[in-house]
């Protein structure tokens, strides 16, 4: 098997965790994690920004977990729309995170400027605005390199 036909397929079994970009599904959940935790302990007074941000991490979270599962086991068979799932999901999860990040960055920073927040609430939020941004870039690297294996498949 050729390098080039490597990396147009999914690997499964314990492979997942020495290929690039699925060994990447395990920062994105230890990240998303941290988001989720951070955003689910903060207290924010402004509840419908902060659920768009816990929504988003939990979706991810639970998104790139299942994907894990699944290629561990071999669910996908070595089939060709399994690539192509596994772009639409990294693709959307870098477009929420962006979007949550962006949205947890600018909530943090007007709060902060008000003073609403203790300083443990603040930091607290600083934690999960650098964690969502980590995510996102994670995500996007994730992104960019599972279209490179969809157009090489």
């Amino acid at each position: 098997m050729s390098s080039s036909t490597s990396t147009s397929t999914l690997p499964s079994g314990l492979a997942v965790l020495t290929t690039f970009p699925d060994v990447l599904f395990i920062p994105e959940i230890i990240t998303g994690g941290l988001v989720w935790i951070l955003v689910a302990s903060s207290k924010v007074p402004i509840p419908m920004l902060q659920g768009w941000v816990m929504f988003v991490s939990v979706f991810c979270f639970v998104m790139s977990f299942s994907l894990l599962c699944l290629y561990f086991c071999g669910a996908h068979g070595g089939g060709g729309s399994w690539v192509t799932l596994d772009l639409i999901c990294q693709e959307v999860a870098a477009l929420f995170y962006l979007s949550a990040a962006v949205l947890e960055a600018y909530t943090t920073y007007r709060l902060g400027q008000a003073s609403l927040l203790l300083p443990q609430q603040y930091r607290e939020n600083i934690a999960a605005v650098v964690f969502a941004f980590v995510a996102t870039l994670l995500y996007v690297i994730h992104k960019v390199f599972s279209l490179l294996r969809w157009k090489s498949s």
